[in-house]
């Protein structure tokens, strides 16, 4: 991370986000959020899961659910590669917290923001739902997408992937 055109008061103000990429926008996420980032590798597939929802993986004995945030966010599916990552997520649901594999593109960088550093989205989603964008920070030279995890965890989590209730017609 690049923080030279920031003095040390800013920074102590300020969070830390990492950012990743996905089709060639970058995003970013709180990274006290960040529980780890893993290589990618296969899951095991849920059936009649979302098609966004890959599957589950086994992480030291927890059951994570993994969520392609290309297919979650409409992007073109592209095949994985050695910088494809997943990065481990704890959020909010519920008043408890629930765990949650975001498969990026690649990671990036970390940045400090300030609260008001990051801007009200104005409604732009580019076929994102509105929901799960916090807003829009600057960094360096661009700008990135702050993502609201609680949304995005709370929205995907396999208890919202009830299977459809039994018809009775016979």
């Amino acid at each position: 991370m690049q923080a030279n055109t920031q003095d040390s008061a800013a920074v102590e103000n300020s969070a830390q986000y990492l950012t990743f990429v996905l089709d060639s926008e970058e995003y970013a996420i709180d990274i006290l959020r960040v529980q780890e980032i893993k290589s990618w590798s296969p899951v095991t597939h849920v059936p009649r899961s979302p098609e966004h929802m890959l599957g589950v993986i086994n992480l030291r004995g927890a059951i994570v659910p993994v969520i392609d945030l290309r297919r979650r966010f409409s992007c073109d599916v592209k095949e994985f590669t050695n910088k494809t990552a997943v990065v481990i997520v704890r959020a909010e649901r519920d008043k408890s917290e629930k765990v949650m594999g975001l498969v990026v593109d690649r990671v990036s960088e970390v940045y400090h923001f300030s609260n008001e550093q990051i801007q009200p989205s104005a409604g732009i989603t580019s076929g994102i739902d509105a929901d799960f964008i916090y807003g829009l920070a600057q960094a360096e030279e661009k700008l990135v997408i702050v993502l609201n995890l609680d949304k995005i965890v709370d929205s995907d989590l396999p208890e919202n992937l009830e299977p459809e209730e039994a018809s009775n017609d016979q």
